[in-house]
């Protein structure tokens, strides 16, 4: 699979693996993509071994590059590679991601960690050596609350991390990027359930998100709040899109590539074998991202044909 290069014909994006929770870098001439390896088998809810990197130059044709890191190359950490963003900073990639935390080592439930690499497919190695963010460090609805992470960096140089499932949590990066210069603090974001990423357009600051409103839909929506800072106040503006396809969860990564915006996701749609696609068998998608003319969001449909669709 590794070094394997293949043409975009809609989506799905990735037809050979389950992909999850999709991470957009963008990096000179070329688009990364890095996804979280979906390994459930039959009825089982969530098995994600691995990360895994894809890149394009021109959004059809796509290199795999296979996994770049695994849950277990932290020391400190049992499984799950879950949702991640790799992150350039001073000619450095920086690994954010949720993995669980081993109970022999200190620590349960859900936590973040940070590796580190001189280019964008690494190797990757444990920056920190130790979570930059526990279970213990924050007072959370439930153990799997520090999960999602993403990262902002301000022209002056500040970092922000955002992440959470259930509370949506912020607080600013020091310089070494392994740990916080303040503390940590919430963001009141309508039916926020997971799945945080920011990006700034034209001055102003998107936060978009996997929201969840029960009484209308059990399944996550995409939503969005915009603001004039990253510190906020956030203002909420409605949401992107619906739920996913045969999927109970869905993933926002957004990226400017080429003059183009593009909103990736995934959902359940995808057979590879006998293995049917669900909710720990799902499957990157891409669609377009357009702005009305006062900078908002135009809602999406999410569709078969995704950027191949003029």
């Amino acid at each position: 699979m590794q070094g394997t290069t293949f043409a975009y014909q809609g989506n799905p994006l990735v037809r050979t693996e389950f992909t999850a929770d999709p991470a957009p870098l963008v990096v000179d001439d070329t688009l990364y993509l890095y996804v979280g390896h979906d390994e459930a088998a039959g009825g089982q809810m969530f098995n994600i071994t691995e990360w895994l990197a894809y890149s394009t130059k021109d959004m059809r044709e796509w290199t795999a590059h296979g996994p770049i890191m695994k849950p277990t190359d932290f020391d400190w950490a049992a499984r799950d590679a879950w949702a991640s963003q790799v992150h350039e900073k001073d000619g450095r990639f920086w690994f954010y991601t949720a993995v669980e935390h081993d109970p022999a080592q200190g620590s349960t439930g859900k936590a973040i960690g940070v590796a580190v690499a001189d280019n964008p497919l690494g190797p990757y190695r444990d920056a920190k050596g130790s979570a930059l963010v526990r279970n213990e460090d924050t007072d959370g609805p439930h153990h799997w609350d520090d999960i999602d992470p993403t990262v902002w960096t301000e022209d002056d140089g500040q970092s922000w991390l955002i992440w959470g499932n259930g509370n949506c949590y912020f607080a600013p990066l020091a310089d070494d990027m392994i740990s916080f210069s303040g503390p940590i603090r919430t963001i009141d974001l309508p039916d926020f359930e997971e799945g945080p990423w920011v990006f700034r357009r034209d001055g102003l600051y998107y936060l978009i998100y996997a929201s969840r409103d029960k009484a209308i839909d059990p399944d996550e929506r995409i939503s969005y709040a915009t603001s004039s800072a990253i510190t906020g106040p956030w203002t909420w503006r409605g949401e992107v899109t619906g739920s996913a396809a045969n999927s109970f969860t869905i993933h926002p990564g957004v990226a400017q590539f080429r003059d183009e915006w593009y909103l990736f996701y995934h959902v359940g749609t995808l057979r590879i074998g006998d293995q049917a696609g669900g909710l720990g068998r799902r499957a990157v998608a891409i669609e377009r991202l357009q702005f009305d003319v006062n900078g908002m969001i135009v809602p999406l449909e999410q569709t078969d044909e995704g950027i191949l669709r003029p």
